[in-house]
């Protein structure tokens, strides 16, 4: 049975067979039977997924795990000591490849749109085709925001990367399907969720994040660390407020 949603993602990131087989390192006959219906190995699944910037479960819902293998850490893909280990391509790629949801927890989310200059428009983009985009930040006037300060002794404070963050972000406030909200609680984890997928760091005393260790995660059944986490998003979300007007500057 013919592969419709490769043939479509193909059609909308304009590659062809050929270019396909190029970025895989496969020939143009193995293309044609994975859009054919046959199911390519994981490393391809992954590489054509990254390449097409969706998720390999969209394009293979058969390939998705729809139960845990018994082990608490069975949704554990990959952990690094630092969440600048994390390379740029794999947040792009979840980042792009996100269709019904994006969960983004943190106390400034200062770093994400520098780090991908197209974020703001692609944001923009998935939630005019339907998807719910939830960002929450520390509210700069919280007690827990100038313990943290005082803890890290970063250059440049929380309260003004929140401020860069409102600066950033102002430009979809009025965005459909996006909210943006204050936290007022520890720092926790960070939590950055695209559909299946999942960045969570866990926040060490005195470390700023993106030297704090980080860890990947895709949904591999309930009562998983996918789970939990996103339970703890719910759990913070439930006690947000909306962005005062006055502080969207």
């Amino acid at each position: 049975m013919t592969n419709e949603q490769l043939r479509a993602a193909m059609a909308r990131a304009g590659v062809s067979i050929h270019d396909l087989a190029a970025m895989t390192g496969r020939d143009p006959k193995t293309v044609s039977r994975w859009i054919g219906g046959r199911v390519p190995h994981p490393r391809q699944r992954y590489l054509v997924a990254k390449h097409l910037g969706t998720d390999e479960g969209r394009l293979w819902p058969q390939s998705r795990p729809t139960s845990t293998d018994g082990s608490p850490t069975g949704d554990l893909v990959a952990a690094y000591p630092y969440r600048s280990n994390v390379p740029a391509e794999d947040w792009w790629s979840m980042i792009t490849g996100a269709e019904r949801q994006i969960d983004l927890l943190g106390y400034t989310l200062y770093f994400l749109p520098l780090d991908h200059p197209e974020l703001l428009p692609t944001l923009a983009e998935k939630c005019a085709q339907g998807c719910r985009v939830r960002l929450v930040i520390a509210d700069p006037r919280s007690d827990h925001v100038a313990n943290r300060d005082r803890e890290e002794q970063h250059p440049i404070t929380l309260v003004a990367r929140i401020g860069t963050t409102l600066k950033y972000f102002g430009k979809l406030r009025t965005q459909a399907n996006l909210e943006f909200r204050y936290q007022d609680v520890p720092l926790y984890n960070s939590i950055f969720r695209f559909d299946d997928h999942m960045l969570v760091t866990p926040h060490l005393y005195g470390t700023p994040g993106v030297q704090a260790p980080t860890l990947r995660l895709r949904w591999n059944g309930h009562n998983g660390l996918f789970s939990r986490f996103a339970d703890h998003f719910e759990s913070i979300w439930l006690t947000t407020v909306p962005v005062p007007d006055e502080d969207w500057g």
